[in-house]
């Protein structure tokens, strides 16, 4: 958490908000966030870069920069919130509790600033370029939300795994953004049980599965994320999605679908999962 419902609500809100901005200092509050790169390199790169594009990459905020000393030469910022990040655009209306635990700040010309704030200091910043850039997004699994990912892909995808179905939709080698919120909502809406392994699935409930997972992370979006303690948009707001899980966050209420209790367990992949034992098969 975030994951990507929340990490593409920052981008959207910053995209709309810094696009052709142009950053005139950094403050590195706190280095042990870096990464792939040290404070005073930091502070050097990205003085007089113009912020290009801001768009979401897995369960990354990334910033394209065009750099100062070539129109043609990008680099990018690439933000990782994990647990307690956030990244804030501070034009002087930002709520005041989200001003502390700050680890970086981008000055910007017009007088704004970008902050990423980590209470616990999970999350990362790294400097890349773009060729770097290029390699560390191979690793990176497939999005579920592109239009060019097919339910064969899918299917392919899920099917060569004998892990638990859930371990692989959070596999971020395989699926990128999805992590156990997300997770768990859709293989609940799908009505399949968490722990059966991704090879067993059938045609039906492979695409049942990927519907029922673009249902959830759209309507989250929509929502602008889910907030339960630590996650605020770009504007330091919560999200609201909290209000319609079904199965996160839940364990031991009755299920909306058929009445029994859901049952919370870590024996699944070692992370909270919440299931319904009647109505997930």
């Amino acid at each position: 958490m975030p994951e990507l419902p929340e990490t593409e609500t920052i981008a959207r809100d910053l995209h709309g908000a810094v696009v052709g901005a142009v950053i005139v200092s950094a403050t590195v509050h706190r280095p042990d966030v870096l990464r792939e790169v040290d404070a005073d390199s930091l502070r050097t790169a990205v003085s007089q870069a113009r912020i290009h594009r801001v768009w979401r990459r897995a369960k990354n905020v990334v910033l394209d920069l065009v750099m100062k000393r070539s129109s043609n030469e990008n680099a990018h910022l690439v933000v990782q919130p994990r647990f307690t990040g956030a990244v804030l655009l501070d034009d002087g209306t930002l709520p005041s509790d989200q001003l502390d635990y700050l680890a970086v700040t981008f000055v910007l010309a017009d007088g704004r600033s970008l902050h990423y704030r980590d209470v616990r200091r999970l999350g990362t910043v790294a400097w890349m370029s773009a060729n770097r850039f290029v390699e560390y997004s191979a690793k990176l699994g497939r999005e579920p939300l592109d239009e060019a990912f097919t339910e064969a892909d899918f299917s392919a995808l899920v099917r060569a795994s004998r892990r638990s179905v859930k371990a692989v939709l959070m596999d971020q080698s395989r699926l990128a953004g999805v992590g156990n919120i997300y997770a768990n909502e859709a293989l609940w809406l799908a009505g399949i049980d968490p722990s059966r392994e991704g090879a067993d699935l059938n045609d039906d409930e492979v695409s049942r599965l990927l519907q029922q997972l673009r249902v959830v992370l759209l309507a989250s979006i929509d929502a602008r994320g889910t907030s339960f303690r630590d996650y605020r948009d770009a504007r330091g707001q919560r999200g609201s999605f909290v209000s319609q899980l079904s199965a996160y966050g839940r364990g031991g209420e009755r299920c909306l679908r058929c009445g029994k209790r859901l049952i919370e367990t870590h024996a699944v992949d070692g992370r909270t999962t919440v299931f319904c034992a009647g109505c997930q098969r």
